[in-house]
């Protein structure tokens, strides 16, 4: 016997909301630090964990190009029409890959010996390349001196459209020392002839001038694209720097409670009453993506009011002080973002559970619905 099928319909009330407009804002913000210079829109992470697709196709007529990781999602991209350059921030990792880079004319990043073996092993390659220089960050990237030599190598393949990438380690430092450094490194490397350049993250961009770089450079926009601020948020909200929210984590109240003075609240009772009060719970926990270790405290909004969270949260749920708000059963909630809860800076949220805002956007569970709209 077969069972009928019925209409599937997202019942929970949690999801997330992606604001395409205050996206575009976030890019015009980008576009007029950068002065001259061109702009890769940085979608790596499933664009932060907004949405790889939609986002880059809000920003087609804006990006100059894209960077991003998987060649796969780069190969998806030009499928769907995308001709602006395509940045792959960490290469190609295998001999396979190179017949697609040449195909979907992609740009690697080179940064280690093995790559260049494998481009002249192969009769495939790409028409440019960035060459990544490691200045401090220790991470990826040739040292500086070797440059001459990796340029060389580059020649004999005839791959002659090169540009030189770096990666700062602390350009949300107040202290420029650590910049200069870095720029210096590399500006001795790079000093006849000059080649291009792509240095300035969404931190670099925004404090620090001198790397931004000019005509025929690129800068590297990633979570300021997103609303979200790169410095602490005692040192520069996203809000201070003119940068809207994309995403909102939105839910509402399943549940209300009413514990005495002395009572716990969730588990491992981590929370004591101190007096009567109202508990709301919500659908929202860290199956969800919300942090588990974000402590009592933690801001939250109900029904247009700012709150607190209380105890633990728990895979599917969590808490929230109820004191002077009068909302019930089905009143809304916003866990970060602007919504019909009230506004949260995911900022807060972050540094309240111990992270940054980055996990907050990349960890949004599968089974969160989420919309696009704007």
């Amino acid at each position: 016997m077969r069972v009928p099928s019925l209409p599937v319909t997202v019942s929970r009330p949690i999801r997330a909301r992606i604001d395409l407009a205050a996206l575009r804002h976030n890019f015009g913000v980008a576009r007029r630090l950068a002065g001259k210079a061109c702009l890769w829109a940085v979608i790596k992470a499933n664009a932060y964990g907004h949405g790889q697709f939609p986002v880059a196709h809000a920003l087609r007529d804006l990006a100059d190009g894209y960077a991003l990781l998987e060649i796969e999602n780069a190969i998806a991209l030009r499928e769907r029409g995308h001709r602006q350059p395509i940045l792959l921030l960490e290469g190609f990792f295998t001999p396979a890959d190179l017949p697609a880079l040449a195909r979907f004319d992609l740009t690697p990043v080179l940064h280690c010996r093995a790559q260049l073996d494998m481009l002249a092993a192969s009769s495939e390659r790409p028409r440019r390349v960035y060459v990544k220089l490691n200045t401090g960050m220790n991470r990826l990237g040739f040292l500086p001196p070797e440059l001459p030599e990796i340029l060389r190598a580059l020649a004999a393949l005839r791959i002659q459209d090169v540009t030189l990438m770096s990666h700062f380690a602390a350009a949300d430092a107040p202290s420029p020392a650590e910049i200069a450094a870095s720029l210096a490194r590399l500006r001795e490397a790079n000093a006849e002839p000059r080649l291009p350049v792509s240095l300035a993250n969404s931190a670099a961009l925004i404090r620090h001038p001198e790397s931004r770089g000019g005509a025929g450079d690129w800068a590297r926009p990633g979570i300021m694209l997103y609303g979200g601020s790169p410095f602490a948020p005692a040192d520069r909200t996203a809000a201070q720097l003119d940068l809207r929210p994309v995403m909102t984590l939105e839910s509402r109240l399943i549940g209300i409670q009413h514990p005495d003075a002395g009572e716990r609240i969730g588990y491992g009772g981590l929370f004591q009453v101190e007096a009567p009060t109202r508990i709301g719970i919500v659908a929202c926990g860290y199956a969800d993506g919300y942090p588990r270790h974000a402590p009592t405290g933690t801001p939250i909004a109900v029904a247009g009011h700012m709150t607190r969270t209380l105890g633990r949260v728990s895979m599917d749920m969590l808490a929230c002080d109820l004191s002077g708000i009068a909302a019930e059963i089905g009143a809304p909630v916003t866990l970060w973002g602007t919504g019909e809860g009230g506004q949260v800076d995911a900022d807060a949220i972050a540094a309240a559970a111990g992270t940054i805002g980055y996990e907050l956007f990349c960890a949004v569970a599968p089974r969160v619905p989420m919309r696009w709209e704007g």
